[in-house]
């Protein structure tokens, strides 16, 4: 394993943005009411799955981790205080949640080299191989950041990281991934990005002074629409999978705790995420594996033989991103859980504004494996995916400066060679 995050982005410095000021204020095009029906519907989906489902062994498996683990102690104390020093004259105290994932880890280390002070929490689940968590993981520790193992559905836990830091942001990337899996696990989404969410927000409310709250939403949401490119105005009340209705919802109660508790919130709609350290779960990545493999991939197609597009949008670019989304976040209004004013509330398409085709991006991994693939086009199953997915980032670009650089081609090629190199080295350790 390297001794130094490789390909992780090196973004700038603090993003400042002294010309736009304005505060987009996330419009829904349902009324009030619907808007209510929403909250109280998830909510019931909550407790059905939670009343009328048995634990998960993953949930337990969890459970009895945390339970075994030694947080609380004097020299976990010490280390998370170290992690939030602040080594910049104006930087941020900020709590990663999801530290260890794809974009968790990558943002961590981006605000830990610019000076701001960074604790991250990860459950380590084994949604996909918690090898690859620990390895990032790994590399954080050896840049001083602390990752917590834990869950953010443990409130004591939370509320002992804001008892020893004042937290100044709390970047929430913290989910559980992925459109098909949910057609399997359906209880670990409301577990994590619905009960995972409250749980993370009714801390935050609570503290003194409250933090600033970044989080990850998902293009997901946009579902079902048709309109192309997708815009933050546009209706997102069509969820084509239960992974978009948990981030649907979490938008809702997002409002909820903003409009109710005086949080401020920015809510940021991903757009395909891809590139070095990326998780096995995506195309991009299993295409790559399988290829080299001499396995054959398989390719969906639309109905009438149409075409599967993604707006892939390369890591660093989310990086800059979500960093730009922290600095020009304004405080929070409320104090103990009361809300003493408005307070900001905004919605960022995050993307790369150009759809690609996923027989092309076969394609360009054949081009720069030097492998030809062996190609298998079938009809795209009913389990959530959709047919397009574009992003309009005009709204990030006015109020963040948001401006994505990568092309596709360029980015897949710094992750082929990340992944060759990544796996030699794993060949090699399991051989010891």
């Amino acid at each position: 394993m390297s001794q130094h995050m490789d390909n992780i982005p090196s973004t700038p410095g603090k993003f400042k943005s002294d010309k736009y000021h304005y505060i987009y204020r996330f419009r829904s095009h349902s009324s009030l009411a619907k808007l209510v029906f929403w909250s109280f519907f998830f909510f019931s989906v909550i407790c059905f799955f939670f009343l009328l489902s048995p634990s998960s062994p993953s949930a337990d498996k969890s459970r009895r981790a945390l339970e075994n683990s030694t947080w609380g102690s004097p020299e976990w104390e010490k280390k998370v205080r170290q992690s939030a020093h602040v080594r910049s004259g104006r930087g941020h105290t900020v709590l990663v949640t999801g530290a260890a994932g794809f974009v968790g880890s990558h943002v961590s280390a981006a605000l830990n080299r610019r000076g701001d002070g960074v604790v991250g929490i990860d459950n380590f689940n084994n949604y996909y191989d918690p090898e690859l968590k620990r390895h990032r993981r790994d590399l954080l520790d050896r840049a001083g950041v602390f990752v917590v193992d834990g869950d953010i559905n443990d409130a004591e836990l939370l509320r002992k990281l804001f008892d020893l830091v004042e937290f100044t942001h709390v970047m929430h990337l913290a989910a559980q991934a992925g459109v098909r899996y949910a057609m399997q696990n359906p209880k670990s989404y409301v577990n994590s990005n619905i009960a995972g969410l409250v749980n993370l927000l009714e801390v935050c409310k609570s503290a003194d002074p409250q933090p600033a709250i970044i989080w990850a939403s998902s293009s997901s949401v946009y579902g079902l629409n048709s309109k192309v490119p997708f815009s933050e105005k546009d209706r997102t009340d069509h969820p084509a999978s239960l992974y978009a209705a948990t981030k649907k919802a979490g938008e809702a109660i997002a409002h909820t705790y903003n409009h109710i508790y005086g949080l401020s919130i920015t809510g940021l709609r991903f757009f395909t995420v891809y590139g070095p350290w990326g998780r096995p779960d995506m195309a991009y990545f299993f295409f790559t594996r399988d290829i080299l493999k001499g396995k054959p991939i398989t390719i969906f197609e639309a109905p009438d033989h149409g075409s599967v597009a993604r707006d892939f949008t390369y890591i660093d670019d989310i990086v800059k991103g979500c960093l730009a989304a922290l600095d020009t976040a304004k405080k929070s209004t409320g104090s103990g859980g009361k809300k003493k004013g408005a307070a900001q509330f905004r919605i960022f398409n995050l993307g790369n504004t150009s759809p690609v085709e996923v027989g092309k991006l076969v394609s360009i991994l054949e081009k720069l494996l030097k492998v030809k693939a062996k190609r298998k086009v079938l009809p795209m199953p009913r389990n959530g995916d959709v047919q397009y997915t574009h992003a309009n980032i005009s709204l990030a670009q006015r109020e963040l400066g948001y401006k994505p650089t990568t092309d596709l081609e360029s980015g897949l090629k710094k992750f082929v060679r990340w992944y060759i190199t990544y796996q030699s080295k794993s060949k090699k350790k399991s051989s010891w």
